[in-house]
């Protein structure tokens, strides 16, 4: 998994619109980030955007499942086939991300 939310997640919801994916979604007691849509915003953003609004800084990088810059920017390519700006950006290598602050 790329980001997971703790279990100090208040389910205020402010970090679902936020995702460019749509990997975001209301659990049972707290949000849940799919892990198969989870780019960390590779491509989109340089930080996680999830991260960046959450109140109590509880969408975290997974250390139990690391995933790389090259994995995460072909996940998004594969979740935005139609994305030409995105595709453009990812063959000059020049798209934003948190890798490469």
């Amino acid at each position: 998994m790329a980001t997971y939310i703790t279990t100090d997640c208040i389910n205020c919801g402010a970090c679902e619109p936020e995702c460019p994916n749509d990997a975001i979604s209301e659990g049972d007691e707290i949000y849940v980030i799919d892990p198969e849509l989870c780019t960390e915003c590779v491509g989109f953003y340089d930080h996680e955007a999830c991260q960046a609004v959450c109140p109590v800084e509880c969408c975290l990088p997974d250390p139990k499942h690391p995933e790389n810059e090259n994995l995460l920017i072909d996940r998004a390519l594969k979740l935005h086939p139609d994305d030409a700006g995105l595709k453009t950006k990812s063959a000059s290598n020049n798209y934003p991300s948190r890798f490469r602050k």
